[in-house]
């Protein structure tokens, strides 16, 4: 067979789910100057980070439910500065927005489990409810054993991650449980991105561009200098990201 036949046999692509993690924007206000205001402030403080950076909406504290209109000056301010909306949080607001809008909604897999129906005697009924499922248990961590380069991200979704070598300047590392680095940390750590205002950021050797706890963070220039090369963990208390040497 020749090679021209086995590249048609190819396939063009191929459709997987992926670890992909997104930075999400809670907003209180769809007044576009006030948006574009506070975001400059925040993107001024690490350009590099944010530049091209995709973005979800999260609506769920909006007074009212916004309409077109407000949310394309919205997302038009956002896009000013250096970030791009792709799509919506899950909530009440969101599913008429995003069809509107041509804009997914995006959400975590909630398999729907509804009890079978019966019928005796003509009669529908719901059958009995089944026992309640023991609770999950929890995932081991996820070990990387490799450094992690400028430009990767490391993702572990329901569980710990733990980071035996270095992570590089631009790269980035997340998890939805702590964040263990037993090497330099020089790019950014997420802890808790899915919410988890217990989880924390450790790491031997902190140089950090940006630390975050639970959607909470601060880069380079808002970090501890005190603590530059020292062994450092990072976790919240009450809305206040706060580090302290370790040992």
């Amino acid at each position: 067979m020749n090679a021209t036949a086995d590249a048609a046999r190819i396939a063009a692509l191929d459709i997987r789910y992926g670890q992909v993690g997104l930075l999400q924007l809670k907003l209180r206000s769809t007044d576009p100057g006030a948006i574009l205001d506070e975001l400059t402030g925040k993107v001024a403080t690490v350009p590099q980070f944010f530049r091209q950076t995709p973005i979800c909406l999260d609506l769920a504290e909006l007074a009212g439910e916004p309409d077109v209109a407000e949310m394309r000056g919205v997302i038009e301010a956002i896009r000013r500065c250096g970030m791009l909306v792709v799509g919506f949080a899950e909530g009440p607001a969101s599913a008429a927005l995003a069809k509107a809008m041509s804009l997914p909604v995006i959400a975590g897999f909630r398999p729907q489990n509804a009890a079978p129906r019966t019928v005796a005697a003509g009669v529908p009924t719901l059958a009995p409810a089944p026992a309640p499922a023991p609770p999950p248990q929890p995932l081991p961590a996820l070990i990387h054993a490799q450094p992690v380069r400028s430009g990767q991200r490391i993702y572990a979704r329901d569980r710990d991650l733990i980071v035996t070598a270095s992570v590089g300047a631009a790269a980035e590392v997340m998890a939805d449980g702590c964040v263990h680095i037993y090497g330099a940390l020089r790019g950014r750590a997420m802890a808790g991105v899915r919410g988890d205002a217990g989880a924390r950021v450790f790491t031997r050797e902190f140089h950090a561009e940006l630390v975050g706890v639970a959607g909470v963070f601060k880069v380079f220039e808002q970090l501890p200098a005190d603590l530059a090369g020292q062994p450092v963990q990072a976790q919240l208390d009450g809305e206040e990201l706060r580090f302290a040497r370790l040992g």
